[in-house]
């Protein structure tokens, strides 16, 4: 009698990350909008300085990130020794779940998240939950409702992805001081450069001033690094070093280094990518508001994206949409296994990428009606 190796039950139970489509069957350079990317790419400083320690691959990279970490400090005015980096802030957030939930635990976040939390509470063992949302938004009394005495972490993404929604710094903090001060509270920011508002809740001080807060952040958006897969955290020191016992000693690859520290030195390209996106978001939420007589809508966002709701059935949907646009060479994400069926989400691209899935959409539609 033979037998074969057996995966744990719950990671059996995992769902794969699913990333946004790249290639399209008989269209040799299709548009990719799926996946939030920055449309123009990294600071050309940052380009330079990635090729420049291209020499030096057979050397290992710091292990402790620590110029990045000093840099990062210096531009937020944190506490360097506060701060993790990681191999995207997806690691971080894996990595949370295994330091602080395990087999019988809960892992709560709000329904329509970022689709790592359900695989990183399953991979820790734990059990994940999801709250009611409020129109595609976190509620914050849907999510204090659903705390158990098993409940060991919640996140939160704010803007939150796939749906670009935003809850108040107020709401933020009405969530955090209604947790237990043994639940860890992970404030995932990922989107949070794209936001030009003083009142936009960092996180930073929750991290700075409570024991039980972290903030995560990357390079992957608006720095355009998302090749180089960095990440970082800020929190409160008992998390810290929670994260550095398991993370890998050397998650930091140098050109990606190298990379971050010239394009946090590059603020004038953020600036520069940051009015793109506001300009182009809002182009394309109104025209598809002007396709509301189709049953069209743009979900507010405060990302690099927006989500478009479709009718549940009729002549236009979200699955006839999808199929369109691949059809003119755009690729979107239709997310269904999200529980989003009736929804696109269409990343910011140029200027000429934008119109153009604009145009595409437009014609789908009026074709359809």
């Amino acid at each position: 009698m033979t037998s074969t190796p057996k995966m744990k039950p719950w990671i059996d139970a995992i769902h794969a990350y699913t990333p946004g489509k790249s290639k399209l069957d008989g269209i040799a350079e299709p548009v990719k909008l799926s996946s939030n990317e920055n449309p123009l790419g990294p600071s050309p400083k940052a380009i330079a300085a990635m090729g420049a320690i291209a020499g030096q691959a057979h050397r290992y990279p710091d292990g402790a990130s620590v110029a990045l970490r000093e840099a990062i400090a210096g531009l937020h005015g944190l506490e360097a020794d506060r701060i993790v980096c990681g191999t995207g802030s997806d690691e971080i957030l894996q990595l949370l779940a295994l330091a602080y939930a395990g087999v019988g635990d809960e892992v709560l976040f709000a329904r329509n998240s970022f689709m790592v939390y359900p695989i990183a509470a399953r991979r820790a063992g734990a059990t994940p939950v999801e709250a009611a949302d409020n129109d595609y938004a976190a509620d914050v009394d849907a999510l204090l409702a659903a705390v158990t005495p098993r409940t060991r972490i919640v996140y939160l993404a704010n803007p939150n992805n796939p749906t670009g929604t935003l809850i108040s710094g107020a709401e933020v903090r009405r969530l955090h001081a209604g947790l237990r001060s043994d639940i860890v509270f992970v404030y995932d920011a990922a989107y949070a450069e794209y936001i030009d508002d003083p009142a936009y809740e960092t996180g930073f001080e929750l991290a700075r001033d409570h024991d039980n807060v972290i903030v995560t952040r990357t390079f992957s958006k608006i720095y355009g690094l998302a090749a180089e897969r960095i990440g970082w955290g800020y929190g409160a020191p008992g998390i810290i070093d929670a994260v550095n016992r398991i993370r890998g000693p050397f998650n930091v690859p140098s050109a990606g280094g190298a990379g971050a520290l010239a394009a946090i030195a590059d603020q004038d390209w953020i600036a520069k990518c940051r009015t793109h996106n506001a300009q182009w978001r809002t182009w394309l939420a109104g025209e598809i508001a002007s396709m509301g007589n189709a049953g069209l809508r743009a979900i507010p966002s405060a990302g690099n994206f927006i989500m478009i709701e479709f009718p549940e059935s009729g002549p236009v949907t979200a699955d006839g949409a999808n199929t369109a646009l691949m059809a003119a060479g755009y690729l979107v994400r239709w997310l269904p296994g999200q529980g989003l069926g009736r929804c696109l989400r269409i990343s910011i691209g140029t200027e000429a990428e934008t119109r153009g899935v604009a145009a595409a959409l437009r014609a789908y539609v009026e074709g359809a009606a």
